[in-house]
């Protein structure tokens, strides 16, 4: 599965939460999506996004196929890891170091506890750590990282329940498939400086990265009113990849804008159905759907059509 991807820069106030849009990866280089150009010095956010078009939340049904073994019992009767969760871990471990040393520091390591639990592990806990699982300059080896996972099933007389929240909170799904996540690499280059790229966990991190991504749209087009209407406009952001559309109540009151994109050809989008119906809050903006081209080969047309349900 080709994921679409993109990186948007905002630029950091004196207030962290008082940040501009700048810009955002448009063009597309083979498999890279890339921005080129002037930044003044100072600090800026990079958010990754997705349009969601192609990546997609899945249902938690249970899949016909019968799930993977995740631990095995040994000759011995001892419980080991299965070279398929193995496999999987390594990949994992590859995608929280983020800083390609081949070890986990504690920040890092606490990206993934919160993605996977919610909570982080406090030094005292770390300090736990070096004392039964593999480590190198106060860092966890990957070998390290084996031996956690092998604790969690072992704790468990092998019962993998804690491993499956784990890996498919790292978007695996029950025949260890990456289905619900992207693992991506940003590159920085810059003439006559060297930038530092410091990760951050930004608890609004989705709200700024909704205000770039509106801030991309209204700012590359003109507004439209929806027929008949004089204060309910669509912004509609046409790239080379990827059409965006934003709806702007400027109203007092809510309305509910039907959405139909039947007339589309080779078009898929971030909404998941030809037909729905958006509510507007009165006096805000919000984006409406994300579109790719199914077959990014043939020609594809954008032909939605908005107009307003009529109030219940």
């Amino acid at each position: 599965m080709t994921v679409d991807t993109a990186l948007f820069v905002m630029s950091v106030g004196e207030n962290k939460e008082d940040c501009t849009f700048v810009c955002f990866t448009e063009s597309k280089d083979q498999e890279k999506y890339v921005w080129k150009g002037e930044l003044n010095a100072g600090t800026y956010y990079l958010l990754p996004f997705t349009s969601g078009c192609r990546l997609k939340k899945r249902s938690r049904k249970s899949p016909g196929n019968k799930p993977v073994e995740l631990v095995y019992r040994t000759d011995t009767g001892e419980l080991d890891l299965t070279r398929e969760l193995r496999e999987v871990l390594s990949d994992i471990f590859e995608v929280i170091d983020l800083d390609g040393n081949n070890l986990l520091s504690l920040e890092e390591y606490n990206f993934f506890e919160l993605r996977t639990s919610g909570e982080k592990c406090d030094k005292e806990a770390w300090a736990v750590c070096k004392e039964n699982f593999d480590m190198r300059k106060n860092q966890l080896t990957q070998q390290g990282f084996m031996e956690l996972n092998l604790m969690e099933a072992t704790e468990k007389d092998g019962d993998p329940a804690d491993l499956w929240v784990t890996l498919e909170a790292m978007g695996y799904n029950r025949m260890l498939e990456l289905v619900e996540a992207c693992p991506f690499q940003i590159d920085v280059h810059c003439e006559n400086t060297q930038p530092s790229i410091l990760p951050l966990n930004l608890d609004s991190g989705p709200k700024l990265l909704n205000q770039a991504v509106q801030k991309s749209i209204t700012t590359r087009t003109g507004a439209k009113a929806l027929r008949g209407q004089d204060n309910i406009f669509i912004y509609t952001y046409k790239g080379e990849h990827r059409i965006s559309s934003l709806i702007a109540n400027k109203s007092n009151h809510k309305v509910m804008v039907h959405v139909n994109n039947e007339q589309n050809k080779n078009c898929c989008n971030s909404r998941g159905m030809n037909v729905f119906a958006v509510e507007v809050p009165a006096r805000t903006k919000m984006v409406c759907q994300h579109i790719l081209s199914i077959n990014e080969k043939q020609d594809w047309t954008y032909n939605c059509v908005e107009t307003i349900l009529p109030s219940m």
